[in-house]
């Protein structure tokens, strides 16, 4: 790793004309302050059961998503920090959709109750209803016809081709150093090119006119319900369906887990009548917006205050679980770093501003948002994009920091070898070239901004997130302690270094960012 990163900060100080070797850290004094802060007087447990437990789930646009932001505000009004403030980000063409009741339970061949997970804007059940279950295995046009006129009143198991063999490797992992090793070799060269936009491969459109010819079924052949094998180790994930606000309602829709799905898909291939009853009860609202969560510390140099050093995470989650991995987890970072900082007196000369993002699960659509009100809209560079110093963003679990994706930004590298010296001891080591996607930081890193996802240890992140099990439980205390003393840092330097990360050179701002 040392090699590679040394020979890249080479490159991009001749790159930048030198301009790379005047990067500078905070001082070792303001290191071991926030460290002292961070990790022996940490408030990330009191943080942590504030956005979970008390919290509850923030599904985009729901009731309760307008709740949790309210109490957020004040939470960090209580915290000290600057203008807290929700804020209008876009358009949600979904509208809001709440869980009122869940019940769910076969009650033949015999009776069990399950534990099941509404996919997200499906309807409602009409009071408890009762239904014999089919199979509906659908692969083609062909296949539709078969059911025509068989499954009014009937509750329809989706087939499912998830795995449930027994698998060996540990559930919780972290990085080894051979893994981390490998993330710092630069893989351009072997990455292949993005298809051009607008290509559509043939199997999908087949699929999405399938998927068209089934949802025209189900409008007049009226079944009472549909079941998905979704979730594992008796835990139902979650999920929505497809929706816009005003359409008619859609049919109840439930996941649950492989287990349960699959004992009942088995009885009825052994020829045994299967039979559920629910009641299922969700509020639709017409609340189709999507809003952010800001604050700051404000900056100090007449000069750099009005640039902009961006913490941020995101605020929604799916509705089962109170969404804690994914992402009070971030979102507890961040707030964290910014009371790090604000409780010792730091003063920074650039704004460090925070922003908890709506709208990440169905879209990036919080941090899309911020982008076209800032920084880059209708082709043209607005104000802020030349204020933007950095973006660190985290939404991979609460597994532990071991380093950062600098997204083929060369010239970032001396600015990160700089800064991390003085938070090595904390296991933050491995700068990669690399990119990585599928989260907010892909709304800026499309412009070429310095935005920046870490490296960070899955511990259990890929069994539990998006399920009902995404509670408090799964936080991993000691490392968003680390974490969060890691940010303050790296936003400590970023505000203060007298040069900011250029632009990425290869961004092609006359291609307008793609969508999620």
């Amino acid at each position: 790793m040392k090699r590679l990163s040394l020979l890249v900060s080479l490159l991009a100080m001749l790159l930048c004309g030198g301009v790379a070797s005047a990067q500078v850290a905070e001082s070792p004094e303001w290191a071991t302050k926030i460290k002292a802060e961070g990790l022996g007087r940490s408030q990330i447990e009191e943080l942590s059961q504030y956005m979970t437990d008390f919290l509850g789930s923030r599904l985009t646009a729901s009731q309760q998503k307008r709740r949790a932001d309210a109490l957020m505000v004040e939470k960090l009004k209580e915290l000290g920090l600057s203008n807290p403030r929700t804020a209008f980000a876009t358009e949600f063409t979904r509208g809001g959709w709440d869980v009122v009741k869940t019940y769910a339970a076969m009650t033949a061949p015999y009776y069990c109750a399950f534990s099941v997970n509404p996919r997200a804007w499906s309807g409602s059940t009409n009071g408890l209803v009762k239904g014999e279950c089919v199979v509906f295995d659908v692969q083609s046009k062909e296949d539709l016809e078969k059911y025509r006129g068989k499954v009014t009143g009937k509750i329809l198991l989706m087939p499912s081709s998830a795995s449930t063999a027994i698998r060996f490797e540990p559930l919780a992992t972290r990085y080894t150093e051979e893994q981390l090793e490998t993330l710092t070799e630069d893989n351009r060269a072997n990455v292949a090119a993005r298809p051009a936009a607008g290509r559509m491969p043939a199997n999908y459109r087949a699929s999405n006119d399938l998927r068209q010819l089934i949802s025209e079924f189900y409008k007049t052949e009226k079944p009472l319900c549909i079941v998905n094998g979704s979730g594992t180790f008796n835990v139902p994930s979650g999920s929505g369906v497809s929706y816009r606000a005003g359409d008619p309602e859609p049919l109840p829709e439930i996941n649950m887990p492989l287990e349960d799905h699959g004992r009942m898909v088995r009885l009825i291939q052994r020829g045994e009548k299967v039979e559920m009853e629910l009641e299922l009860i969700n509020k639709f609202s017409d609340d189709k917006e999507v809003h952010n969560i800001y604050a700051e510390i404000p900056g100090t140099d007449p000069k750099l205050k009005d640039e902009i050093v961006l913490l941020g995470a995101h605020f929604d989650s799916w509705h089962g679980g109170t969404g804690a991995a994914d992402n009070a987890s971030g979102c507890i970072v961040m707030v964290e770093a910014m009371r790090i900082l604000k409780e010792l007196g730091f003063q920074p000369k650039r704004t460090i501003r925070l922003a908890l993002w709506g709208g990440e699960e169905q879209g990036l659509y919080g941090s899309s948002g911020y982008r076209d009100q800032y920084l880059y809209a209708d082709g043209k560079k607005l104000p802020g994009f030349d204020k933007f110093a950095l973006y660190l963003n985290m939404d991979n679990g609460s597994g532990r920091f071991r380093g950062i994706y600098l997204e083929r930004n060369d010239a970032a590298f001396p600015f990160f070898e700089a800064w991390m010296k003085s938070i090595e001891s904390l296991g933050f080591q491995y700068l990669s070239p690399r990119t990585t996607g599928s989260t907010d930081h892909v709304s800026f890193t499309r412009l070429g901004l310095p935005a920046y996802q870490f490296i960070q240890d899955e511990l259990e992140y890929g069994r539990t997130y998006h399920t009902i099990m995404d509670t408090y439980e799964r936080l991993s205390q000691g490392d968003l302690r680390v974490d969060a003393t890691i940010v303050a840092w790296l936003a400590a330097c970023a505000a203060n270094d007298p040069n900011k990360i250029p632009v990425n050179p290869t961004a092609n701002l006359s291609q307008p960012p793609r969508p999620f």
